[in-house]
């Protein structure tokens, strides 16, 4: 108590200690019970209701079923979540409780100074106690009776200042309900920004590989198609071989042929020729050279066997397929996009 009362004796002590007692939302003295938020503030549990009520329009309609509410701290913007209980389920904060009612005690017991209140210019003896509706400005009694607003309209200066200040109590809290609504808002577009980077990642991801699939069927299918061109080249070679071999045989046992029928040709005598006591003709039978000159009776090729046009293939429509692809229309998508823009917009 010593304490205490040794911060009230001076003016600027006392000064200090009111400020640390004002509410930041209605700019007045702490009223009780004062609650403390989980980041060490402290507020009117009015003042924090009504936070709570406008950050959680449809609180009291919810029922018990569902768990609390949030809103954020008017003075540091910290973010108070509340259990089914709301503000009254947030602790009191007794020592200021108590700290205000001393003050409010030693403000009680204090001597009212003359300069501790407005004085009018015009008289100076006079204490502002009235306000001015027709100039809205606050006067004293002498000038209504008297001065320059005999005239006017006149109402307590205390009842103006208690509607101005509820009319204002009003507007902050209007104000701290729509920042912590943007606030939300600004988290929601933060998510969505993050969830957009992570779904093109993944779209990115699969389309790769979709193309990659697909490059590695073509080349499984080009594998294929090569294989095929070349088991036909190597069937038709080799019966082409064969062929060169059997025709270069039969050439070279009819080029023998010509040479011993040359030799046999160039015999002078009839009688030997014809009986075939020359030197070859015993082993040339004519009728074999006969059946020699006449030519060989060898398989041959058709017209046209060495072409491979019947392994062509046309890709003219797997190319027009390549150049029409295109990502799928999402009209759900749309929908809901255009869904959100309306929703920020109100």
């Amino acid at each position: 108590m010593d304490f205490q009362a040794g911060i009230l004796q001076d003016g600027s002590p006392m000064e200090s200690l009111e400020k640390q007692l004002i509410c930041p939302i209605c700019l007045e003295m702490f009223s009780k019970p004062v609650v403390i938020l989980p980041c060490q503030h402290n507020l009117c549990r009015k003042c924090a209701n009504d936070i709570f009520q406008a950050a959680n329009p449809y609180w009291q309609s919810r029922g018990s079923l569902i768990s609390g509410g949030r809103f954020r701290c008017p003075s540091c913007r910290h973010e108070v979540l509340l259990d089914r209980h709301g503000v009254y389920g947030l602790q009191r904060n007794l020592l200021v409780e108590n700290i205000i009612d001393i003050y409010k005690q030693e403000c009680s017991s204090r001597p009212l100074k003359k300069g501790e209140h407005p004085m009018c210019k015009e008289h100076e003896d006079e204490r502002i106690n009235i306000y001015c509706v027709t100039c809205e400005v606050p006067t004293c009694s002498m000038c209504k009776v008297f001065g320059a607003h005999k005239d006017c309209e006149v109402a307590p200066l205390q009842t103006v200042f208690q509607g101005q200040k509820t009319e204002l109590n009003n507007c902050i809290s209007m104000l701290v309900a729509g920042n912590d609504r943007i606030q939300t808002i600004i988290s929601q577009l933060e998510d969505s920004c993050q969830s957009t980077e992570e779904n093109s990642e993944a779209a990115k991801r699969e389309l790769c590989a979709r193309f990659d699939a697909l490059a590695a069927l073509l080349e499984e299918k080009k594998s294929e198609l090569l294989q095929r061109i070349s088991q036909e080249q190597g069937d038709k070679t080799a019966f082409i071989q064969s062929l060169i071999c059997q025709y270069k045989e039969q050439l070279e046992k009819s080029s023998r042929l010509v040479e011993t029928a040359i030799q046999a040709a160039e015999e002078t005598g009839g009688a030997a020729f014809l009986m075939g006591t020359g030197t070859h003709i015993s082993m040339l039978p004519l009728p074999r050279i006969v059946e020699a000159s006449k030519g060989g009776r060898l398989e041959k090729i058709e017209q046209g066997y060495e072409s491979m046009d019947a392994f062509s293939v046309s890709l003219d429509h797997l190319t027009e397929a390549v150049r029409a692809l295109d990502f799928d229309p999402a009209e759900e998508d749309e929908e809901y996009f255009d869904g959100e823009e309306e929703e920020v917009e109100e």
